[in-house]
């Protein structure tokens, strides 16, 4: 094997089964690639994390979080925002109070790359079982390590690396599945103002209300009785008859005695 096919360019590798040969990078034009890829189905992870501006410095921010922790997040890019009561809020802008949320949706794909790649090429000179150089398309001489096993196409039949002759024109196939995950994330960033602070009682000098109440009005005159009521007894009067009797026996007992007197 001379010198000159031995230094050429970068050789390609072949590591294939039954009528494969597999190729390394760099990949010349006269092998031909050719990649699909299939997808599964996609599977999505919704996490939400709540939390309320506790502090504000600069591009720094402390956060309360939803089970009471506080975290501080230093350097607050500029870009970030929330849209919160349906404006945009960056660093800048963000108020103390605020309640943010956000809702990040992580979806992860499944899916199969398949790679298929052949070279064509004309047997300058093998080695049998280990390697082979063919002479690709345009003209230059690539070397190729053959592995255990490998058999070849020729002229549409079947062959190992002991039955290629130079001057065969021959032919390799690889194909390779690559089994992939690709994940994604969407992220949703949303929150709300803080209440507006109560009006504080407006300080003044307190204004006197006067309540004007009506002069009473004289009691209408009531009108007499027909019939005095009754307010006093018949005890009384019987005893000052019982008195008056009693004065007037007195007077006839001294009467009846002056008389007796004079006679």
């Amino acid at each position: 094997m001379s010198n000159r096919l031995l230094n050429s360019t970068l050789r390609l590798l072949l590591y294939a089964g039954a009528l494969s040969l597999t190729f390394s990078p760099p990949l010349w034009a006269q092998v031909q690639s050719n990649t699909t890829v299939q997808h599964g189905a996609p599977t999505k992870e919704v996490t939400v994390q709540r939390a309320e501006i506790v502090s504000i410095s600069g591009n720094s921010v402390v956060l309360k979080m939803d089970d009471g922790t506080l975290k501080e997040f230093d350097d607050v890019p500029d870009s970030t925002q929330f849209i919160v009561d349906g404006q945009p809020v960056t660093i800048k802008n963000a108020k103390v109070g605020m309640k943010l949320e956000k809702q990040t949706v992580t979806t992860t794909t499944p899916r199969v790359v398949t790679t298929v790649e052949t070279v064509t090429g004309k047997v300058f000179h093998v080695s049998p079982p280990t390697s082979v150089i063919l002479t690709l398309e345009n003209g230059e001489n690539q070397q190729f390590k053959i592995p255990s096993g490998q058999k070849f196409m020729v002229n549409g039949k079947e062959t190992d690396a002991w039955g290629l002759r130079k001057g065969m024109n021959v032919s390799a196939t690889r194909v390779t599945e690559v089994p992939e995950t690709v994940v994604s994330q969407e992220v949703k960033r949303t929150g709300s103002a803080p209440p507006p602070p109560a009006a504080a009682p407006q300080a003044g000098v307190p204004i006197l209300i006067a309540v004007v109440k009506p002069a009473p009005q004289p009691a209408a005159a009531e009108a007499a009785p027909a019939k005095l009521p009754t307010t006093a007894s018949n005890v009384p009067l019987i005893g000052l008859l019982g008195l008056i009797l009693c004065g007037i026996s007195l007077a006839s007992t001294l009467f009846r005695a002056m008389l007796q007197r004079e006679s």
